[in-house]
């Protein structure tokens, strides 16, 4: 798992400066990418002394790791709303949509995070922030889907592993909405057919 935060961020002061420090880790990443990023600049552009930021933060790294860490719980929060709004099959698109959203900014700015979130804490990650719509799925009484440990590796692993390798490789120029058609009929169709398996078992 990500490096925990030297200080617990409990207070709404203490909450504000690490929010400072992400906007501006994150403006930073924007403007110049990770080659210029120093824990120095980020604390300068969050308004903060460089010993505030360590009292919170390692380092860059243990601050990217933490960033990555909020933004996945972000998503994984969205999606179980998701889920408890709309606990139907049609309800995958906002959940894509909500996986593709994780991360914003330049590719090379997703590609950053997504390296310190699988650096951190490795492919459990992912694994573990998707645990938690996939368990929903699973759980649904009208589909009585039963995703087996091997299904549910596959279809993580497969969301992840698409997602990463789209970051990684800006070149290809890939539709952002033509591939959320394509993430959604892969889930659906795995989906559909893990259902129909079960019917006839």
């Amino acid at each position: 798992m990500p490096e925990k935060t030297r200080r617990t961020p409990r207070q709404g002061r203490a909450e504000a400066t690490v929010a400072a420090i992400f906007d501006a880790t994150f403006q930073l990443l924007e403007a110049e990418g990770l080659d210029c990023l120093t824990t120095n600049r980020i604390a300068q552009r969050a308004g903060v002394s460089i010993g505030t930021l360590y009292q919170y933060f390692s380092g860059k790294s243990a601050i990217l790791a933490a960033m990555a860490q909020a933004r996945a719980e972000a998503a994984r929060s969205r999606i179980a709303e998701t889920l408890i709004a709309a606990p139907q099959l049609g309800s995958v698109r906002p959940i894509v949509q909500a996986l593709m959203t994780t991360f914003e900014g330049t590719p090379e700015t997703r590609k950053v995070l997504l390296d310190a979130l699988f650096a951190a804490g490795g492919d459990a990650v992912m694994l573990h922030h998707h645990q938690a719509f996939l368990a929903a799925i699973a759980g649904r009484a009208e589909l009585q889907l039963d995703l087996s440990p091997e299904s549910l590796f596959v279809l993580t692993h497969a969301v992840a592993g698409l997602l990463r390798a789209a970051a990684a490789e800006p070149d290809l120029s890939l539709s952002p909405a033509v591939l959320e058609d394509e993430f959604v009929l892969l889930m659906e169709s795995y989906l559909s057919a893990l259902i129909a398996r079960g019917r006839s078992g």
